[in-house]
């Protein structure tokens, strides 16, 4: 991952393997809503994912009310 520094200071769950000083080559393609596999899991549109600094839980549904 790039700007570790800046992605610290969010509210957001952020696991990575490393930091790379290297921009990535934006070449305007893409999908979106589609599901995708990474570190042993595979991620789907519309799960919940929940990180702190012991692991990441991927849910089916909500399990907790955040409001």
């Amino acid at each position: 991952m790039r700007d570790a520094r800046e992605l610290g200071g969010i509210e957001v769950g952020v696991l990575a393997l490393a930091t790379i000083p290297l921009r990535s080559k934006k070449e305007g393609t893409g999908r979106r809503d589609v599901p995708v596999s990474f570190g042993g899991v595979t991620w789907t549109p519309g799960q919940y994912v929940y990180a702190d600094d012991d692991g990441v839980v991927v849910a089916r549904e909500m399990l907790h009310d955040a409001t």
